[in-house]
């Protein structure tokens, strides 16, 4: 028993803004204008643009630059910033999709403001960015990230699109408070903070809401569309990488973090009696019948961490509900990352109608 509840807490303690275990750190060979030599991995290959973090060191990296020269153990990628730190010769590092660092000023240049948001274990950090129409956009981030990872579409949900956002820190993450366990709970409990988000927004002036939720954050908004006394008011869900089958979740991050196989059932088991999760497989977050709103699926089988079987399963019984747009070569949460410009076209199309 003493084993299974070790193994449950390697895999359910936060690590907000930690990579997620199973990510290989890279080295850095060489760098040179708009460009950077990584050792030559599958995660140094995947399109798109990715963050890359290392000891002191944040930088982003674009594109695969197949026509520059290189050793064969080696791959080049386009450079297109280093935030703080150095980049040299050796220098160990990681992609994350996390591509900005700081506030929504300091980042990206939008103003913004801090708010306080009423939480269930106390109160909440948000920023609110705020904007004329009274449909608002609610951001949670998911496993191995914080806040800052929405921030990579809050340009295109702000600028563009002219949302307010509310971007939520939520029990675990820096400066929110701690759950009492000291664990994660896969969104079955996170959500209410959630909850608490959109009853603040509709205090403040949302007719409706959009929730947009990456991993965890996207149980957490399926649990917040089904059990709200405020669902009324939820207009849609964007879901990326959603977390739909919580012991497969909790297996995958065990075993990327060494537990032996023969423990992974103990620390099912575990888990279960210490956070109260229930069921086998997809859970209630998954239940097809639950789901009332427009929700739109970023998801694809390079995810690891949350099976894409099971939201393929959730897409094919909600047809008239769920629009999945399939992902390849891409890791978990980050479905943006692997194309962008095809990510903000389907949220384009998406979010208007719902406006």
């Amino acid at each position: 028993m003493a084993a299974g509840r070790h193994a449950s807490g390697v895999a359910l303690r936060p690590r907000p803004g930690r990579p997620l275990p199973g990510e290989p750190r890279l080295t850095v060979h060489a760098t040179g204008p708009g460009r950077i030599t990584l050792t030559r991995a599958l995660p140094s290959l995947r399109p798109g643009v990715y963050g890359l973090e290392g000891p002191g060191v944040h930088a982003v990296v674009g594109p695969v630059l197949a026509d520059v020269p290189h050793a064969p153990d080696t791959v080049v990628r386009r450079l297109e910033r280093v935030d703080h730190g150095t980049l040299a010769a050796g220098t160990r590092v990681r992609l994350t999709p996390r591509l900005y660092s700081g506030t929504p000023e300091s980042a990206l240049g939008i103003p913004y403001e801090d708010v306080e948001i009423a939480g269930e274990l106390g109160p909440l950090p948000a920023w609110y960015v705020p904007a004329a129409r009274a449909t608002w956009v609610i951001t949670a981030h998911g496993l191995g990230t914080t806040r800052e990872h929405p921030l990579n579409v809050l340009g295109f949900l702000s600028r563009r699109l002219r949302f307010p956002v509310l971007d939520l820190a939520y029990r675990g993450d820096p400066g929110a408070p701690r759950p009492a366990d000291g664990l994660g709970h896969l969104g079955e409990s996170e959500w209410r903070d959630l909850d608490a988000a959109l009853h603040h927004a509709v205090r403040h002036g949302a007719r409706s809401v959009i929730l947009h939720g990456w991993s965890t954050g996207a149980a957490m908004a399926l649990h917040t569309a089904a059990h709200s006394r405020l669902r009324d008011r939820i207009a849609g869900v964007v879901l990326d990488s959603p977390v739909l089958d919580w012991e497969a979740t909790l297996r995958a991050l065990a075993a990327a973090r060494r537990v032996p196989a023969a423990l992974l059932p103990l620390a099912v088991r575990a888990a279960q009696g210490r956070t109260g999760l229930q069921g086998q497989g997809p859970g209630q977050t998954a239940d097809p019948d639950a789901l009332t709103v427009p929700a739109l699926v970023f998801h694809g089988p390079g995810d690891s961490v949350a099976p894409w079987a099971a939201t393929r399963a959730l897409a094919e019984r909600r047809p008239g509900l769920v629009t999945l747009h399939t992902v390849r070569e891409a890791p978990h949460a980050a479905m943006w990352n692997a194309d962008p410009e095809r990510y903000e076209e389907a949220m384009r199309r998406f979010l208007t109608p719902l406006l």
